[in-house]
């Protein structure tokens, strides 16, 4: 599977958080209600509900993603 950061962008909580967790065997996303390590070190349920992908950013996740894009270490 091509992924071209090392981490994905996952609405939960109100906001798209960012985790470089892999996603489950098999699927391609993490199921609604999985419980994911986010790059803001919360761990938190995924919402796959029709408006989340239209929620703010997480400004710590978008910072660590920021770097780990660049080839910092997080």
């Amino acid at each position: 599977m091509y992924q071209p950061h090392p981490f994905h962008w996952i609405p939960a909580q109100g906001k798209r958080h960012a985790s470089s967790e892999s996603y489950p065997a098999g699927v391609q996303g993490y199921p609604d209600g999985s419980e994911v390590s986010m790059l803001c070190e919360q761990k938190l349920a995924a919402d796959n509900s029709p408006l989340a992908w239209l929620w703010d950013t997480c400004e710590p996740c978008n910072v660590a993603a920021h770097l780990l894009a660049a080839g910092a270490a997080v």
